[in-house]
């Protein structure tokens, strides 16, 4: 489990080799600071106005909506000498360009509607979600008689994805092969068949998935997968809260899934059982739409959950099983946020139009488990979530916050409780270069015995073995310089790279079993490292790809000096 690519370097020389690669990448940074000449060749006198021009027009007066012109590039611009070559004219004709029809349905105005500014960055947001679309953009073209005509500009990126998985974090390697396709006949709909290999299972998986079903904004899920430690079925359906002025939701779902859950300590598995868990949730929502740049709104549901553990046929098998549990219950919720999102580029993705919530929120849940619903224990189930986002000197500085507690209260005490506080902050040092920092903190209370806690390569200390150590607290540090360069690597991948440190440790008595003198908190564990960043700008498939070095600065000797890490994430 806590394999690592060795290198066989002394403590001296690892520490010399690991400053020098550092310095490296930081004085390699400063190139990327070039940025264009801005002075920029000004519009003739007689050139139309343009869209910011005739946003301010717009402004000014009331206009209604005329023609809505929808302009889909396809994956490469062939038009520009950069992409005009034979490989990339083969990729277009062999892609199918999303449908017009498709997009202009996601839209939250239509001809004849009031100009409202804020539904169509609102309906930006909504295209900019798909994985099919690159951008996307709603910009006024032309105004006259006060009607005012919208094209509605959006890309296309690379949808079929067929071969070979690779991913190592933590020491252990991941593993499949996949074909997948997201834009199904142009229609937005995907379609994925794959095995995949890792620490826990090999799965063979089908899965469907509808985001509008019948053009409506109903969506349907179906996945089927057999593994070698059981099965996995799931289903759900959900008409959501499409838009900020959505009234009201919907939502089923279904899980049954049977699997071996291993419980670890030093990166070991220590123990394990088989676990069958199913779920249904019939969920409903109201809600009186935005109001005073306010959305509100309660949700009404009924849930029923089961864990069943039995052991398994091998020496790990558990000594002692988690406690079987049942519940069914009602529930109720209300969530409450505002209307702040602002665009940003060059944060979490490379050269990608990000969406960021700038606002502030809160939402919880309540429902009441009894016994005479089946429930093995009497329980009232809550959740609570709150979150806020800071600017200032000129959105420079951004801070988000977020926390979250979860669990039951039986017989007056606390079962299954979890708190979680997490904060982000991101400095715009330079026009391609910020300085990120991250702090995370859980603290539990009587976990249910078949849940863990862990840090490890495989949840942010990134220089140690996945789950390495196990508590009942947890708090992570991650320190990061990232570099955004205009490198455009053979025009598929737009490249960045970071410095990174990582501090962290875990405090407390986990849930899994520990051989008398041995201590599963091995105190503050330290990394460095850097790493290499890899954004497709021509894929729906996985955002960012990391290739990283990181040095554990602690622990023991079984921990190997170098940790190769290879992923992919949704973001930087």
């Amino acid at each position: 489990m806590n394999s690592g690519r060795r290198w066989r370097l002394g403590t001296g020389e690892r520490n010399r080799y690991t400053l020098f690669i550092l310095l490296l990448v930081e004085f390699a940074s400063a190139f990327s600071q070039q940025s264009p000449s801005d002075s920029s060749p000004q519009p003739p006198a007689h050139s139309p106005p343009s869209s910011a021009q005739l946003e301010v027009q717009l402004q000014k007066t009331s206009a209604r909506i005329g023609s809505i012109t929808i302009v889909n590039n396809n994956v490469f611009a062939t038009d520009t000498p950069e992409e005009n070559n034979a490989l990339f004219r083969l990729a277009n004709k062999l892609h199918v360009v999303s449908r017009p029809s498709i997009l202009r349905k996601q839209l939250l105005f239509k001809e004849g509607d009031v100009y409202v500014e804020r539904l169509l960055r609102e309906s930006e947001r909504i295209l900019r979600s798909n994985r099919y679309l690159f951008d996307a953009e709603i910009v006024p073209v032309a105004l006259h008689d006060g009607i005012v005509d919208l094209e509605v500009r959006t890309r296309d990126v690379w949808t079929f994805k067929p071969g070979i998985q690779y991913g190592r974090s933590g020491g252990t390697n991941s593993t499949g092969f996949e074909l997948q396709e997201s834009n199904l006949f142009g229609l937005g709909k995907e379609i994925t068949v794959a095995q995949k290999t890792d620490v826990d299972r090999t799965t063979n998986e089908f899965r469907y998935f509808d985001p509008q079903i019948f053009g409506s904004h109903a969506r349907m899920e179906l996945s089927h997968s057999t593994n070698t430690d059981g099965r996995r079925r799931n289903a759900y359906f959900d008409l959501p809260f499409y838009a900020l002025d959505t009234r009201w939701s919907a939502s089923a779902s279904a899980l049954d899934w049977e699997r071996t859950d291993q419980r670890y300590s030093l990166g070991k598995v220590a123990d394990e059982f088989q676990h069958q868990q199913e779920l249904l949730q019939l969920l409903g929502g109201t809600s009186s739409g935005l109001q005073n740049g306010w959305v509100r709104r309660f949700t009404y549901g009924a849930a029923y959950t089961e864990d069943y553990f039995a052991p398994t046929t091998t020496a790990l098998s558990a000594a002692v099983l988690p406690a079987n549990r049942q519940f069914a219950y009602p529930f109720v919720g209300f969530i409450v946020f505002d209307d702040q999102f602002e665009k940003r580029r060059n944060e979490d993705q490379i050269e990608r139009t990000e969406d960021l919530f700038t606002g502030k929120y809160l939402q919880a849940s309540i429902g009441w488990a009894g016994e005479h619903f089946g429930s093995s224990a009497n329980a009232a189930i809550l959740a609570l979530g709150a979150g806020n986002t800071m600017e200032w000197r000129d959105r420079r500085h951004t801070l988000v916050m977020q926390g979250d507690a979860t669990g039951r209260i039986e017989d007056g005490a606390i079962a299954n409780g979890s708190l979680n506080t997490a904060a982000r902050y991101y400095w715009r040092m330079a026009r391609r270069q910020l300085f990120y920092a991250s702090l995370s903190a859980s603290i539990t209370k009587s976990l249910d015995a078949d849940r863990q806690l862990t840090l490890g390569g495989d949840s942010g200390l990134r220089g140690y073995p996945l789950r390495y150590q196990d508590g009942s607290a947890v708090a992570l540090l991650t320190l990061e310089h990232r570099i955004y360069t205009k490198y455009y690597l053979f025009r598929i991948f737009h490249v960045g790279g970071a410095t990174f440190f990582d501090a962290g440790r875990t405090w407390g008595r986990g849930n899994a079993p520990v051989a008398s003198g041995v201590e599963a908190n091995k105190g503050l564990l330290k990394d460095i490292g850097l790493g290499l960043r890899f954004g497709s700008s021509r894929s729906a498939f996985g955002n960012v790809i990391h290739v990283d070095l990181a040095f554990p600065l602690d622990g023991d000797r079984s921990i190997h000096r170098v940790q190769f890490i290879v992923e992919t994430k949704s973001s930087f």
